[in-house]
Formats: structure tokens, C-alpha cells, sequence
């Protein structure tokens, strides 16, 4: 093509081009060559920024007569390879960076990068080009990987991944064995299976490809053993107090039958201990969860919980106050209730004069216990609960913190 001239502004740079005449284009239908030209148009291409400034490019290309009598298409319009295609206003290198924006940070991300590139794009716009990039073509991996995953609420579906490249192959919506099956025989030669603990999956990949070897990835090997300590955390949710640190110096006293008394002592721990005998002697029975949900008024999950556990202990939970803003405060508070000072409202006033921003009624609650001769809610640590030990003991040691170092000894010798 022949560059007429050139614009170079602030806003941008200009350019204006024609295709050379006499030189043969082929067709668009039939490819034959011709050089019988029809007419001119314009079409205006954006292409790369260049030195920072938007470039467009103002070329006259020519309509051309097809003469070869057969070919359906009567005229076409010649293309220029490497700066025009049929229906873009793109150059393909400009079109080349959207897919790769779109590809790389999708329509909002991707909108905004090449706003950085003075490349004005809609979100909109960038997701429709990325809609059109051809998806690569589908190659049976040897490791096929094989998870389920939410789609929306309780709908889920299967995703085939190949686990060697880490790239998405198929998705499909539900959890069917045949499905999965029928997948696998029309793309044979998969060597190896990782899947989790599904009985669905282990059927489709044994219908599907039974010379393939299952197996089960690092994730789901991690998620079972997490599951198992926190199992035996659970069992032993006596014990776990026990991390906590000696308060004082007198002896720590045993942490189980305590923890047991009083607890067995409480309202909640005589309910718990109620539903709990009556979940285990129904269950015992041989009857379903769901009819002794109906016969207790309970939910299934907490008749599944009760049935679950092996003590009526694992199903308490008993955590100690929550630390708030007043607990700097609470040994002047003590001073001056034993100064004589029982005004929760003047207290409270006293306390604002030292920097207390909480409100009136935290305080008023707070004294409640003095008045009637019982010391002060102070806060205590709250012992970790059987998801917090597991996670202690999975946790490589060189990313326990200090506070999980301290901690965890305690609880294991105990």
C-alpha cells in the first residue's frame, strides 16, 4: 500500500493510505485472482498505540469484480495481510493484544489495562472478543484429574482437569458415574485417575478406563488427614484446655474432671447430656436420623452431630467471655467498688476522664457481679477448639507461630 500522509497530534497519530492499483487480490469466495476493479471505500483501522498515542489508520482499499462465473460472490473486498481482516476495524496485531487482556484479566481487568495503554475498550467489549478466541483443541491427558464443585446452591458438576497442565478439559452439570464413564471411552489412553473419595467417581473411572490407575491428589490426601486429626481432636475435646498456661503458681489440677463437673453442673450441660442419651438409645435401635429428628423436634444435622460424637462432652461448647474495651479498666473498678463508690453511673463517668469510650451500660453490667458479692467477669483465654488443635498439629513447624509453639507441647504431652 502506498501512505499518503501522516497527522501527528497530542490526541493521536493519523494516517492515510491506499492499496496500490493494477496489483491482483483474490477472492474472498473462490480465491481466483483478479485486477477488475468495481470501486474504492474507506475503512478505518485502529492499530497499536504508538510512542504512547492511539494510532488509526484511514485506508482505501478497492472492490474488486470476481471473474470466475461460478463463484457466488459477484464483487469483494481486497485485504492488505498483517493489517486487515473481513468485518474488523482492528489491526490483527491491536486485535491479538485485547484477546491477550481478555485471556489474562478478563473484561473489567482487561478493560482497564488497556485504558493504561491509551486503548479505549469497554468491559463489554473486551469479553466479546474474548468469546470469540477458538478454545484449544481437546488432548486425552495421561493424568486426568477429576473433582466435583458448586455450581450454584445445592447444584454441582464434574470438572476434568488435566493434571499435568493444570488446564480445565470439560465441565459438566451433576455427579453421574455413566456420564463419566462414557467420557473416558471416547478419549481412551489416560494412564492415571486422580479423584477423591467419591464411590460415583471410582465406579465411572473403573467403568470408563479400567486399566487406569486411581489415585488421590495431594488436596484431598490433605483434606483426609486434616479430617482425622480434627476427628481425634474432637474425642479428646477434654484435653484441650490443657494448652492453655498454668494461671498463677499453684499446680495445674487435672483439666478432665473439672471440665466434666462443671460443665455436668450447667443447664447446657444437662441438656446436652439429656438429647444425647436420647439420640444414642434411638440410633442404637437401628432408627434413621431423619425419623429421630421428627420424634425429638430436632434438626437432622444436630441428630446427626449427637449420633456422631461419643461423649456428651464433644457436642458442648462453652466459650469464655469475649475481651471488650473495659478490661483495662477493670481493676480501678475494683479499687474504687471497695472504696465504697457503687454508681455505676459516676464509675462510669471516671472512667471516660481516663480514656474509656465505651458506653454507660458496659460498665453497669460489668459491676453487676459486685453487687452481688461475686468478683468481677474477667476474661480468660479461650481453649482451642478441635479445628484450631488439628490445624496446630498439620502445620509444618517452621510456620507455627510463637503462640502455637508454646501451646501445642502442652497439649500433646497431656
Amino acid at each position: 500500500m502506498l501512505v499518503e500522509s501522516t497527522d501527528v497530534s497530542d490526541a493521536g497519530v493519523s494516517v492515510r493510505a491506499r492499496t496500490r492499483s493494477g496489483k491482483p487480490a483474490g477472492c474472498t469466495g473462490c480465491g481466483q485472482l483478479s485486477e477488475w476493479c468495481h470501486s474504492r471505500y474507506a475503512r478505518r483501522l485502529a492499530d497499536v498505540t504508538l510512542a504512547g498515542r492511539p494510532l488509526r489508520i484511514d485506508l482505501s482499499v478497492r472492490r474488486l469484480y470476481c471473474e470466475n462465473t461460478t463463484c457466488p460472490k459477484v464483487t469483494f473486498a481486497e485485504q492488505v495481510p498483517g493489517l486487515t481482516m473481513r468485518y474488523q476495524r482492528r489491526t490483527p496485531q491491536l486485535q491479538r493484544l485485547v484477546e491477550d487482556a481478555g485471556v489474562v484479566l478478563a473484561g473489567r481487568g482487561g478493560s482497564r489495562m488497556l485504558r493504561i495503554l491509551n486503548i479505549r475498550l469497554s468491559r463489554c467489549a473486551v469479553l466479546s472478543q474474548l468469546m470469540r478466541v477458538p478454545l484449544p483443541l481437546l488432548e486425552t491427558p495421561r493424568v486426568l484429574g477429576v473433582d466435583d464443585l458448586a455450581l450454584y446452591g445445592d447444584t454441582y458438576g464434574t470438572l476434568l482437569v488435566d493434571a499435568t497442565t493444570r488446564l480445565p478439559l470439560t465441565l459438566w452439570e451433576g455427579r453421574d458415574a455413566e456420564q463419566l464413564a462414557r467420557w473416558l471411552r471416547e478419549h481412551p489412553r489416560v494412564e492415571v485417575a486422580c479423584r477423591d473419595g467419591s464411590l460415583t467417581y471410582r465406579q465411572g473411572i473403573t467403568a470408563g478406563a479400567p486399566e487406569a490407575v486411581q489415585v488421590s491428589d495431594r488436596f484431598h490426601l490433605w483434606q483426609g488427614l486434616s479430617r482425622r486429626v480434627q476427628d481425634i481432636a474432637s474425642v479428646h475435646r477434654t484435653c484441650l484446655p490443657a494448652a492453655l498456661p498454668p494461671v498463677g503458681n499453684t499446680d495445674p489440677a487435672p483439666v478432665e474432671e473439672p471440665a466434666e463437673s462443671t460443665a455436668a453442673n450447667t443447664r447446657a450441660g444437662r441438656h446436652a447430656r439429656r438429647l444425647f442419651d436420647s439420640v444414642q438409645a434411638l440410633t442404637r435401635s437401628g432408627r434413621s436420623h431423619s425419623s429421630v429428628a421428627r420424634e425429638l423436634g430436632l434438626n437432622r444435622r444436630t441428630v446427626s452431630k449427637y449420633a456422631r460424637a461419643h461423649t456428651w462432652q464433644e457436642v458442648m461448647r462453652r466459650p469464655p467471655r469475649k475481651p471488650s474495651t473495659l478490661d483495662p479498666y477493670l481493676d480501678y473498678l475494683q479499687q474504687r467498688w471497695d472504696e465504697g463508690q457503687h454508681s455505676a453511673k459516676i464509675l462510669h463517668e471516671e472512667l471516660q476522664t481516663k480514656g474509656y469510650l465505651g458506653h454507660y451500660q458496659r460498665v453497669k453490667m460489668a459491676v453487676a457481679p459486685l453487687r452481688r458479692n461475686l468478683p468481677l467477669d474477667e476474661p480468660r483465654e479461650r481453649p482451642p477448639s478441635p479445628r484450631e488443635a488439628a490445624r496446630w498439629i498439620i502445620t509444618h513447624p517452621h510456620r507455627r507461630n510463637p503462640h502455637i509453639n508454646d501451646r501445642l507441647p502442652r497439649l500433646l504431652d497431656h
